[in-house]
């Protein structure tokens, strides 16, 4: 009789839990609604009040009791509406470095023709977001989370909850959206890259790639940087040329695993993020070489994401391909 009270129990739970993906709709089933600690309270004076009506015989003192009671009845259905129907849809959050807050946007909907007030969204432990939404519409908020460990960032359950309109019931239910935040490693603190790396871009010869004298003029390619576009052969309307540099920084620069062998995984990733956000502001092509995948040397915003999110998924089970 027992266990399959507790396999139903276990199922529910495991159902709560679970993440969801796609628009949420807050059903009665989802909603739960309790006094608030003012409830209580005024609980406790209907009581009193009560108490002297009777005591007293007091005509006007029954009326008013029952008329207080009849408004907190009321207010339940209230605090119920404003949340019964709401629709909350998981947006996508921006990758950040660890240490920084993790930004998560969500959509919140209001597809009833009444207004909604005082709704307050927020994860465990963080402060709420309050909004009010008016009929047939909706709005962005952002929650926040902090960050500490690379990898993906699951924020957990957001708690939907009100207290409208009289603050005598507290209403509340709990969203699971599938929107994990990719977290860097935290860059380390030493900047610049170092010399021994910088020499190896003199190994293969002037390839027309460097940065320090200019070489010539070519067309321009998607994803070249807007530093190096001629925007005087733009303005004379001759199309987009990029400008090409010769020099000895002309190799291709890698970022290997064993360059840092004496410190621990997470300093080295550290080190890794470091010296990957350095080339990319020099415009470096430079490539990525980890024990278990290997990115050819490129240059540009996606490479550079392609790199970080390797880096900040290496080693961990969810890390994808």
């Amino acid at each position: 009789m027992m266990l399959p009270l507790k396999l139903g129990f276990h199922r529910w739970l495991s159902s709560r839990k679970a993440t969801e993906t796609g628009p949420v709709t807050l059903g009665r089933r989802r909603i739960y609604l309790l006094p608030s600690r003012s409830g209580l309270l005024f609980s406790l004076v209907l009581m009193a009040m009560l108490i002297g009506a009777v005591n007293y015989q007091n005509s006007l003192a029954f009326a008013l009791t029952f008329l207080l009671t009849a408004l907190s009845v009321v207010s339940i259905v209230h605090t119920f509406r404003n949340l019964h129907g709401l629709n909350l849809h998981a947006g996508h959050p921006s990758p950040v470095f660890a240490g920084e807050p993790a930004r998560f946007h969500v959509h919140v909907e209001n597809r009833i023709g009444r207004d909604r007030f005082a709704l307050n969204l927020s994860f465990k432990g963080q402060q709420p977001v309050t909004l009010d939404l008016p009929r047939q519409g909706g709005q962005w908020l952002t929650l926040t989370m902090p960050s500490e460990q690379r990898g993906l960032l699951h924020p957990g359950r957001i708690t939907v909850s009100t207290r409208f309109p009289l603050g005598l019931f507290y209403a509340w239910s709990h969203v699971h959206l599938a929107m994990p935040c990719l977290v860097y490693p935290q860059p380390a603190s030493q900047r610049g890259l170092p010399p021994e790396l910088l020499n190896q871009q003199g190994e293969t010869g002037d390839q027309g790639i460097g940065h320090d004298d200019f070489a010539a003029l070519r067309s321009y390619h998607p994803g070249d940087s807007l530093r190096h576009v001629h925007w005087k052969s733009a303005a004379r309307e001759q199309g987009l040329l990029t400008k090409q540099f010769g020099g000895a920084r002309t190799g291709a620069l890698w970022l290997r695993w064993e360059q840092s062998p004496n410190l621990p995984r997470e300093e080295r990733l550290s080190l890794l993020t470091r010296w990957v956000i350095e080339a990319d502001k020099l415009d470096l092509a430079y490539g990525l070489a980890l024990p278990d995948r290997e990115f050819s040397p490129a240059q540009g915003e996606a490479h550079r994401r392609r790199c970080l999110k390797a880096l900040a998924l290496y080693g961990q089970p969810q890390a994808e391909s």
